[in-house]
Formats: structure tokens, sequence, C-alpha cells
């Protein structure tokens, strides 16, 4: 049988397990919010964020003489618990609630003040000792606290996210090199266009790609302006002075980030543009990532009724009726982190422009949305290098063949036989189904040796001066 202790808050007392190092308002906020399933629990970097936030809030508060040396030390080991990993079961408050974060704030309180009572020798809830509001919560408020502590997870969610990136990119660039000289047509809106090399097509993908890495950190820099000291609206009620640039100082020395404090502590605490801005690079990187695996499901169509230019690794059977069939499940997936990403972004959109006044009271909902993003595309990016990119193989002959009898070719005659020429030969090509290469031949336009020469698909991947 499960044992319980009473606590009590503004709206009277209510049971808590036992042994639970959570509270009251931690106990309100099971309770009342029975949302998502997804609890601050499975967000780890947000956990170890809230704790690094408590544990310089305590330094600062003791460095300017608010709390003792024994209980600041205290309440710094148990941070430095929640930051190796301990206790995070102690977060079961469901993601997506009401109090603009104040049960994550509270939660985080309660649970470091009741491990302090632990280290003391006192009973969980004996907070005559070290409460939740007065040493934990001290010269803070949920609304710099836990912003800042959105930010800090984000800076370090950022990291991992970018070195994933990265990874791909480099997926992407050794198969650039491996197809290098696999030969094939280049298409524009599905028509055949020009010849190109499988390698260009893949290198393209890296390009772009990598082009993201500077737009993540960039923008995740804008994460380094923090408003603690700014309490409840920006004013610094119940902060000592000096606080806000010391505790930012603080937090710099103990995450390696360049945190500072906001020069406009009222324009900041209702502010949300940093978390829009990136969540629209974050956005900006599933776009590409969803062409790019449209790209892959195109040139993997068939085996006999489509491009059937590379192959993607088989996964798993494609169908309970058809036999053979094997489908691209590895993009298609990714396709679907990147409609999930699309659709958080606007929630993101929605939850910044539903500030009022001196507070934003959606950002539980826009924490939420972009650090599902950030663990969805990671996760995305690598399912899709390790199962999908790294096994591609290019149907060389495929390719060859698709160049050989394709129309297109006849662009690289415009310099040498003129456009009405080529547009001709082109008309007759496609009516009739002969290649451009016996057409032109059969005119007479150019000699076997002189067209060899202009339509080596080799001679089509660059620029070159008319021969």
């Amino acid at each position: 049988m499960e044992h319980f202790r009473n606590e009590s808050d503004l709206l009277g007392t209510l049971q808590v397990p036992h042994n639970a190092y959570y509270g009251v308002q931690t106990q309100r906020a099971i309770d009342n919010f029975k949302i998502s399933g997804q609890t601050l629990s499975d967000y780890p970097h947000f956990i170890r964020a809230l704790a690094v936030v408590k544990k310089a809030a305590a330094k600062t508060n003791y460095e300017l003489g608010l709390l003792d040396e024994n209980l600041y030390k205290m309440i710094a080991e148990t941070c430095d618990e929640l930051i190796d990993g301990k206790l995070h079961q102690e977060f079961p408050i469901d993601m997506i609630q009401g109090g603009a974060g104040t049960s994550v704030n509270m939660n985080a309180n309660e649970v470091i003040a009741n491990r302090v009572l632990e280290k003391l020798g006192k009973e969980k809830g004996d907070y005559q000792f070290c409460s939740p509001n007065d040493h934990i919560n001290l010269s803070q408020s949920t609304n710099d606290a836990y912003p800042t502590s959105l930010k800090m997870a984000l800076l370090s969610m950022n990291i991992e996210l970018v070195e994933k990136l990265k990874n791909i990119v480099e997926a992407f660039r050794e198969k650039g090199k491996e197809f290098a000289p696999v030969i094939k047509m280049g298409r524009t809106q599905l028509q055949d266009a020009v010849p190109m090399s499988l390698g260009q097509e893949f290198e393209a993908y890296a390009a772009t790609l990598e082009e993201d890495i500077s737009k993540l950190n960039t923008n995740a820099n804008l994460f380094v302006e923090v408003n603690m000291g700014a309490t409840a609206i920006g004013t610094g009620l119940n902060a000592p002075v000096g606080y806000a640039n010391l505790c930012a100082k603080n937090l710099s020395q103990l995450t390696g980030f360049q945190v500072v404090s906001a020069p406009n502590l009222v324009e900041a605490t209702p502010d949300t543009g940093a978390y829009v801005i990136y969540s629209s690079a974050l956005k900006r990187l599933a776009v590409k990532l969803s062409k790019i695996c449209n790209d892959l499901r195109l040139l993997s169509s068939g085996p006999r009724a489509g491009f059937f230019e590379i192959n993607l690794p088989p996964m798993q059977p494609g169908s309970s009726i058809m036999p053979g069939k094997v489908n691209p499940v590895i993009p298609e997936v990714v396709n679907q982190v990147c409609f999930k990403v699309f659709g958080n972004d606007l929630t993101v959109t929605f939850a910044a422009e539903a500030g009022q006044l001196q507070l934003n009271v959606m950002e539980p909902v826009l924490s939420h949305s972009i650090m599902e993003s950030m663990i969805f595309l990671g996760n995305a990016m690598d399912t899709l290098r390790e199962k999908c990119i790294v096994g591609i193989t290019a149907n060389k002959d495929a390719c060859l063949n698709m160049v050989r009898n394709s129309i297109g070719i006849v662009t690289a005659l415009n310099p040498y036989i003129g456009y009405k020429n080529s547009t001709e030969i082109a008309k007759e090509a496609l009516e009739t189904g002969r290649s451009v290469y016996d057409l032109v031949l059969e005119r007479g336009i150019l000699s076997e040796e002189r067209l060899n020469e202009i339509l080596d698909p080799a001679n089509m991947l660059k620029p070159h001066q008319p021969m």
C-alpha cells in the first residue's frame, strides 16, 4: 500500500506520495494536465537546464549574501545530481500545461528542496529548513527561470542536432565521390533536361544541407540572451541589485555558453522572437530533407516501370498482397517527420503571437514543439544516414541508357547547329521515337566524329567553350 504525506499550498492540503521528491504543486499539475502523455522526464536536456539555472541562481544568491554557505552547497550538489541524470523520474508533469511554465519551475524547486532536506536528515515536505519558494526560487520567478532554462536546453540540443547534420552531410558527400563517374539525365519539371553525373546530384544534397549548419548555429546564438533577474515582469522586484548580470555570468561559467543579461528585461520577459527564428531554421532544414527524400523515392522508383537509377537498401517487405515489392520506407518516414516539423513551426508561430502585455503564457507548447522538432529531426537524420544513404547503389547502365535515348541531349547541339535545327530534331525525335544522334547524322548537319565529340556526356557536365 502506497503511503502519502500531506502538503499544503494556496488552494489547501493535498496528498503527495510519501517517497516522492516532488511536492504539492507538482501533484496538482499531474492531476490537472493529462494532455500529451509526454512528460518533462522525457526531455532530459530540459531537466538538466533547469538544474543549471537553479545552481546559477543559488550561487548568485550566495555571493550576494542571501543564502548561507551550507545551504548553497547542498543546493549546488543536488543540482549536480540532476545534471548527472539522477532523479529525472521525479519530473512526471505533462509538457503541455497552463500556467506559463509555473508547474515546470515548481517541479524543479520541489525536487531540489526535498533532496536537500533528505541530505539534511529532515523529512520530505519539512520546508522550514529548505523551501521550494524561499530558497530554491529565491530572487526568481517562473517568468525568468523557465525561459532561461529553455534557452539553455535548446543551446545544448542544438549542438547535438548540428553534429547529426554534419554526419549526414558527410554521408551524402561520400556518395557524391562514389557516384562521380555515373552519367545520368538531369530533369526539370520531371522532364528530360541535360546530362549530369549522379555524383553531382548527391554532392548537391550535401551542399544544400551543409548551408543549414551555420543557419542553426546563428539562430541558436540568440538564446544566449536571458532575462534572469527580471522576476515577474522585468522590473526585478524581489531580486537584489546586481543579480541579473551576476547570474548571467555564473550561467556562462556553468554552461560554457556566452550568456548575457538582456539589456531590457521588461522587453525580454514576454519576447519569444528567438524561438520563432530558430523554429524557422528547423523548418528550413525539414523542407530540404523532405525534398531530398522525394528525390530518393523517385530515383529508386521501379524496378521495371520507374526511374530505377539508384537502389535503396531493402529494409522490409513492402506489401501484404504483392510478392517481391520493397518500398522506400526510410525516406517515407523522414518525409513524415518533416511534416511534423512544419506543423510544430506553425504552432510556435501561433504560440509566440499569443503573448499578451508583459508575459507570454503559451511558452509550454512552444517549448514542447521546438524540442520535439529537434529530437525528431535528429533521429530522422541518423535513420536516413544509417539505414538508407550509406547503402545506396547506382544502376550505372540504366542511367547511361537514359542519357543516350534522351531528347534532352539536343540542348548540347544548340551552339553548333542553332536553336531552330535543334528544335526540329527534338520534335521529330519525340514524334518518331528515333534518337537525336541518328537524326543529326541523317540530315548531314554534323559528321559522326564531330557529333560524338559534342555529345560525349563527360563534356556536358560543366561549362566549356564551344569546340
